[in-house]
């Protein structure tokens, strides 16, 4: 094929515009989703709870580590303290994401 070179001058001519696709949406009744009611009464107070009992059982563990003896039940479990605090304070996360 022969390359053809065009000049400045020569107009090219402007493609025909699309028309937007229709795009068939659903009834409007049928589009809106059931909206969910309030929280559970107990919910945010046993959110709290959660938090509260995780941070005090991280301050627990740490201030009777200090001492040389630490609580019974408490120091016999060692550094997984840590864990069931973190677990107390993670379950009060997971409990507001439902907190509506």
């Amino acid at each position: 094929m022969p390359v053809v070179e065009r000049t400045e001058t020569e107009v090219v001519p402007e493609s025909r515009k699309r028309k937007p696709a229709r795009t068939s949406r659903p009834a409007p009744s049928a589009a809106v989703a059931k909206k969910k009611g309030p929280s559970p009464r107990w919910l945010a107070p046993l959110m709290l709870v959660l938090f509260g009992v995780g941070v005090l059982w991280l301050v627990v563990f740490y201030l009777t580590q200090a001492r040389m003896g630490g609580l019974p039940g408490v120091s016999d479990i060692g550094n997984w303290n840590l864990l069931v605090g973190f677990g107390f304070i993670i379950a009060g996360f997971a409990l507001s994401t439902q907190w509506r």
